[in-house]
């Protein structure tokens, strides 16, 4: 019997070092983090493929009277508990809050306007961190001292404040830390382009961080002229247009290490009607914007379909649609653009890649081609 129990417990041992030492193996090198609109109400949780993520931002936590504010306690609160059950699945998953967005940033300079508001700021999101159980704090401000959505509240102090705002949430966290004896993080997403990096202090704040992810996206045309919107790399024959490749380059300029860097992917398009059919639309000027969609509805239901061709930039590394009849295009990501950027990640050693949103590509094309490409 004991000759028995001994065998056993040799083999039970055996195995949980062999599954110790697979799952290690299986960890994620890169940051593959995933935006999950909360927004609309319950997510479908069960249909979040947990297992080729390492992080998932919940969108979006409001800021009102200098605080924190889960606008839905129902349905957020579901959310929290059940993307915390995707842990079962993933272990290594963290879950952060995602404060702020293109919506819920009006208040954010008032929030960080004095110390003591920036206090209540910092205490109140840490505290929905402790409250639900979470892995750390993303705040995502369009944007400080510019304009975002009309209406937002922004002064040029908000370039200072942004920078006080990231210490006084680090401060907060790191008493969680030593409440808790684990890692919390601290991360943003930021715009791509020169004005934010001129209206904030990236090279001062960055020390506070874990990851910036870089919004490589919602780039457009040049003054009004049709344009890729989430290129690689630029294009055309001007020298100054937006790109994936320059954001990336400014905001190291400014003092933000690679290895602290997130590239954007865009999981949606965007269509605008151009003014003629010159260049398949290409640097013309815009008419209207028209929807573009997310990339799983792209994919099956517009590409070469429905008087739509695609076309691949390749100077921009970057596909596109144009129907010739009502001259739209169609500016996106897809499957070879994302393998581009994962390719980019690593040769540039940047810490991974994250997308917008998660439900617009539910066929998973894309990210099962991050997966393939950042193991």
């Amino acid at each position: 019997m004991k000759s028995f129990l001994r065998l056993l417990l040799l083999i039970t041992a055996f195995c949980c070092f062999h599954f110790t030492d697979t799952f290690a193996q299986k960890k994620k090198k890169y940051v593959v983090n995933a935006y999950v609109g909360g927004f609309r109400g319950l997510v479908n949780t069960e249909e979040i493929d947990a297992d080729k993520l390492t992080h998932i931002n919940y969108a979006f936590v409001n800021v009102q009277d200098s605080l924190a504010v889960l606008t839905n306690l129902a349905t957020d609160s579901t959310n929290f508990r059940k993307l915390n059950e995707l842990k079962l699945k993933n272990p290594d998953l963290q879950i952060l809050i995602s404060i702020g967005g293109w919506a819920w940033s009006e208040n954010f300079s008032d929030a960080v306007l004095t110390p003591t508001s920036r206090l209540l700021f910092a205490k109140s999101s840490v505290d929905i961190i402790r409250q639900y159980n979470l892995d750390g704090v993303d705040i995502d401000w369009e944007y400080p001292a510019m304009r975002g959505e009309e209406g937002n509240v922004f002064r040029p102090e908000d370039k200072q404040n942004f920078t006080l705002m990231f210490k006084a949430l680090r401060e907060e966290l790191n008493m969680l830390e030593k409440e808790k004896g684990r890692k919390f993080l601290l991360t943003a997403a930021v715009g791509g382009s020169k004005s934010f990096i001129d209206n904030t202090e990236m090279g001062l704040l960055q020390p506070y961080m874990d990851y910036i992810f870089i919004m490589t996206y919602d780039y457009g045309g040049k003054n009004g002229t049709v344009g890729h919107h989430t290129n690689l790399y630029g294009y055309g024959n001007s020298s100054d247009v937006s790109s994936a490749d320059q954001s990336v380059k400014n905001f190291i300029a400014a003092g933000v290490p690679a290895s602290k860097i997130g590239l954007g992917a865009a999981f949606y398009g965007k269509g605008w009607e151009a003014e003629t059919g010159k260049n398949n639309g290409l640097g013309e000027k815009r008419i209207k914007s028209v929807p573009g969609g997310g990339y799983s509805k792209l994919k099956d239901s517009l590409i070469n379909q429905n008087g739509y061709k695609k076309y691949y930039d390749k100077k921009a590394r970057a596909p596109y649609l144009f129907n010739d009849s009502t001259k739209v295009l169609i500016t996106y990501e897809d499957e070879k653009s994302v393998k581009d950027k994962c390719k980019y990640v690593k040769k540039h050693k940047l810490a991974g890649i994250f997308f917008w949103e998660y439900f617009n590509d539910p066929k998973e094309y894309l990210i099962n081609e991050i997966s393939r490409n950042l193991d």
